[in-house]
């Protein structure tokens, strides 16, 4: 219910339809709250966007009139170690190395990201390397994953 009455600000506030709301987090109790937004946006968000949009939730008095005490607002992107939760992210990370987690015995595959459907992703063989030498990929072929199969995707970081 706070999730949504939040939600509702924030939305007020992103600069166009290409941003977008990725998760919002509440921590903490009564004396001190903490409110996490994550945003971003299909072109790539900056970090002048995250300040108006925390600028702006700052000086609305009925967001701050939501919490009955003190709060910190935090407004950032999603950063590489956060899942990607929604299509749009997946969308926007074709062609990028990812490690996703299956529900089913939470088995991990990792591969690279080359489609985005309604129903699911496809993920390419990517040659792994392990301590400087190559090992055999976790995929033969191009392979379809459906969303509901999916417990988390993360993007992996590859230093070259």
């Amino acid at each position: 219910m706070m999730k949504d009455k939040i939600t509702t600000f924030v939305e007020k506030y992103l600069p166009d339809e290409s941003h977008y709301i990725v998760d919002i987090i509440t921590k903490g109790n009564e004396q001190q709250q903490k409110v996490i937004v994550l945003i971003d946006s299909d072109e790539g968000l900056n970090i002048d966007t995250c300040a108006s949009v925390s600028r702006q939730l700052g000086a609305d008095e009925d967001f701050d009139n939501l919490f009955d005490g003190p709060y910190r607002l935090e407004v950032s992107s999603p950063g590489v170690d956060f899942p990607i939760k929604l299509e749009r992210q997946y969308k926007k990370n074709i062609g990028r190395s990812v490690k996703v987690t299956l529900n089913e015995d939470e088995k991990i595959i990792e591969g690279s990201l080359s489609k985005v459907e309604d129903d699911g992703i496809i993920l390419s063989p990517e040659p792994k390397i392990i301590k400087g030498r190559k090992v055999k990929p976790d995929l033969k072929e191009d392979t379809k994953i459906n969303f509901s199969d999916i417990k988390e995707t993360k993007i992996l970081i590859t230093f070259k």
